[in-house]
């Protein structure tokens, strides 16, 4: 396919990077902590990790992890907590041990946690007390030989430290009862690290650095293999794509989103780290008057997150009356970003909402919107440096400008395959290093690429295909309407028909109300035949909503 793309980027924006910039995250770390040493790294809970600490304290950790625990180059470490201090300083200690990482989301369920310790063989795992009952009930039937346990307020100074663990476990109760006899605390890891030897381990590009495992909304939950080089390449990528917005050791990023979620990692704890930007820890979005308190204190330039996030933050009224005078980037990944939340987020900050486009198997960079883009233009951007996307047909023919067909994408940011699982990896990336990403979209005459919606959420409508991203942006259009999400429910008449979910912030919304506006902007197969109202919608850990769980819901017995 002709790579329009190229010729319509901004001219400052590169179509090449030197993937061999760096020989590893490990070097990009090293590289990093140096330039930076006295520059603060992470905020959170008020506290700041300056480059230098974390360069020593993640050293303590390695040599920890390589002389206590005698892990050796490649063997797994898990880490299952939310953005709090310790998460980086875990990290990289890992990493620069020359272990593999597996990110665990903390509210997985005991079955959740169980299989993906077994399945990724891990032999450690670090995890906020906070969670520790649900690793407890699995342990034994797993291949964990050591825990590291950390409070929420572990890394804080003194008088606070134990006024926050005091309140997370007594007062809140947020910490159910545990027996992890054998257990040692991430802080007695990092003071016994400290007088023990760390030695560097001989790292390449093709050495694994993560299992990042895949949701596993279709059959069982998988782990990417990401290689150094992938990570090192998607970070690189997301560089030359944003950088002619941003000033090496001069930013502040906002990081909302999980860091145990790929696009959080990738994004704003790596591409973040190698610009030497400091970065605001948020460990829980939801406490959306916490959240913006820390928003208030802080004059950060940067932002990502998905477009449940920016949707709430936009319906609170507090947060229109921030200072966005030094933002200069907002980026939505993980889920589409819809068109009325961008063009609120514009008017309100008088910053651009740009849509990157990804996928856990890509780690996770894709495409990405230019960042001159005069606005929400409904795309999903331009392949970022060194990417080819192909539309392809069912019979894998490549297909031309302006026909819609599954998107494939080939870069050095693709996975080396599926942990353990090569016929899984077969079935995504063929024999010329494609990866089929399982999304439905279209190239333009300008280049933009456009996702019309996942190959297995699309309904049938008496033959018709019907993409739910399609219905849920024109009812997100109605100002009545603050959440929505549209799925495929059996019928006699055509098979399938149409049903939304809707959260409305004004309960004079009628079922009928939503169909006339739907009438006007939609073909008639198309137009919802059922409307529910819900004072919430499912969502994963991340903030996606689960169109998954809502099918289940309405599914024939």
């Amino acid at each position: 396919m002709e790579q329009l793309w190229i010729k319509n980027l901004p001219d400052d924006v590169p179509s090449e990077i030197d993937v061999n910039q760096y020989d590893s995250l490990v070097d990009m770390f090293e590289k990093s902590v140096s330039k930076y040493a006295d520059q603060p790294a992470f905020v959170n809970m008020g506290a700041t990790l300056t480059y230098r600490k974390l360069e020593e304290r993640s050293r303590a950790f390695a040599a920890y992890l390589q002389n206590e625990l005698k892990l050796v180059k490649g063997d797994r470490v898990a880490i299952m907590m939310p953005n709090l201090l310790q998460y980086p300083i875990a990290l990289f200690g890992i990493l620069r041990a020359g272990l593999v990482v597996v990110n665990v989301n903390p509210l997985y369920t005991p079955r959740e946690l169980k299989h993906q310790l077994n399945d990724s063989g891990a032999k450690a795992i670090v995890v906020v007390s906070n969670f520790a009952h649900t690793l407890e009930k699995v342990v034994d039937q797993t291949p964990v030989e050591s825990v590291i346990l950390t409070g929420l307020g572990d890394l804080l100074s003194a008088p606070k430290r134990t006024l926050v663990n005091f309140v997370v476990k007594y007062i809140k109760k947020m910490v159910p009862k545990y027996d992890l006899p054998q257990a040692i605390s991430m802080r007695k890891a990092l003071s016994k690290g400290r007088s023990l030897q760390y030695v560097k381990p001989k790292l390449v590009n093709d050495d694994l650095s993560f299992l990042q495992y895949t949701g596993g909304t279709t059959g069982v939950s998988k782990g990417a293999m990401l290689t150094h080089g992938n990570v090192v390449s998607n970070l690189l990528q997301a560089d030359a794509a944003y950088s002619p917005r941003l000033i090496d050791g001069k930013e502040f990023v906002v990081t909302a989103l999980p860091l145990y979620h790929i696009f959080a990692l990738t994004v704003n704890c790596l591409l973040f780290m190698h610009k030497g930007a400091n970065n605001l820890l948020i460990t829980n979005p939801r406490d959306l008057p916490a959240f913006i308190s820390e928003l208030r204190k802080h004059p950060y330039t940067a932002i990502t997150g998905v477009n449940t996030l920016f949707n709430a933050l936009i319906n609170t009224p507090e947060f229109a009356e921030l200072d966005f005078s030094q933002v200069k980037l907002s980026i939505g990944g993980g889920m589409a970003v819809q068109r009325a939340v961008a063009e609120k987020w514009q008017r309100i900050t008088k910053n651009k909402l740009l849509e990157g486009y990804g996928l856990t198997e890509a780690a996770p960079l894709v495409s990405c919107s230019p960042y001159n883009l005069d606005g929400y233009n409904g795309s999903i951007g331009f392949p970022v440096a060194m990417t080819d996307i192909q539309v392809r047909d069912d019979d894998g023919k490549v297909l031309p400008q302006g026909e819609s067909g599954e998107l494939f994408a080939k870069g050095p940011q693709v996975m080396k395959g599926y942990w353990q699982r090569p016929e899984e990896t077969a079935n995504v990336i063929d024999s010329q290093g494609y990866l089929a990403t399982g999304d439905i979209g279209y190239m333009d005459e300008k280049g933009f690429f456009f996702i019309i919606d996942r190959k297995k959420d699309m309904i049938l409508v008496s033959g018709f295909n019907v993409f739910p991203n399609e219905v849920e942006e024109v009812v997100a259009m109605h100002p009545k309407v603050v959440e929505v999400a549209a799925v495929g429910v059996p019928s006699e008449l055509s098979g399938e028909a149409v049903k939304v979910f809707v959260v409305q912030n004004d309960k004079s919304l009628t079922e009928q109300d939503l169909i006339t506006h739907c009438r006007k902007h939609l073909t008639g197969y198309k137009v919802p035949k059922l409307v529910e109202f819900r004072d919430e919608l499912p969502k994963s850990n991340v903030g996606k909503i689960l169109r998954r769980e809502l099918r289940d819901e309405v599914k024939p017995s």
